[in-house]
């Protein structure tokens, strides 16, 4: 069972979300809050695996909600909402630490399909805007107070091939299918080549392996 919150100022728009997420027998929704501050005591106090989050609050908004709930001790995935694919907020919530975006006029499967795919542990933007993300990102070095090259060396072997492969999109069920090691030992890998790095995100390390170079457009 995956353990899910809404986050979204409008009372009409959770219950919309609840509705969709509450007739899928996979889902439980353990909660509701309607600004960034109520989401983080929300994530402090349930155990949660994804939580969707609007980025237009008042008070503490979406991204200052995400990088308080990503520097959480046990953290759920952020998935955020936002009107336009384009909207400039969404990169910054995905430097916080957020797992992944979508428009709120996603169609019901593919926001349920996205809610999977982020409890486990995959990236959750279009190839398009995965491409002009991961530029934008670069443009804005995100890891620019780090040495990039000593922190990739500080990976194993197979810690870089799982970072590559994070780069592409991968899931870590289809990490776990690539290298014909078990999700729990996915899920290590990336943990730890995330601490490694000094990054909060799977979408930080996607930008890290296309700056570097491990990873070039288009493969």
């Amino acid at each position: 069972m995956i353990r899910v919150a809404v986050v979204d100022d409008q009372e009409l728009v959770r219950a919309g979300f609840r509705a969709l997420l509450d007739a899928d027998a996979g889902l439980d929704v353990v909660g509701e809050a309607g600004d960034g501050a109520a989401a983080v005591e929300l994530a402090r106090s349930h155990r949660l695996d994804v939580m969707l989050m609007d980025i237009r609050m008042p008070g503490v908004n979406g991204i200052e909600a995400t990088r308080r709930i990503r520097a959480l001790a046990e953290p759920p995935e952020v998935l955020i909402l936002t009107t336009f694919d384009t909207d400039e907020n969404a990169f910054d919530a995905l430097e916080a630490g957020a797992a992944g975006f979508l428009v709120k006029d996603t169609p019901p499967t593919q926001l349920l399909d996205a809610i999977r795919a982020a409890a486990r542990g995959g990236t959750v933007i279009s190839p398009v805007t995965t491409r002009r993300l991961v530029d934008r990102l670069i443009a804005a070095r995100i890891v620019r107070d780090r040495p990039v090259p000593a922190g990739l060396d500080l990976l194993t072997d197979r810690e870089r091939e799982v970072l590559g492969l994070v780069a592409r999109g991968r899931s870590n069920r289809e990490i776990s299918a690539l290298l014909q090691i078990s999700e729990l030992t996915t899920k290590t890998h990336v943990s730890r080549m995330l601490t490694k790095l000094g990054l909060s995100s799977r979408v930080q390390a996607a930008a890290l392996a296309y700056e570097t170079g491990l990873v070039r457009p288009g493969e």
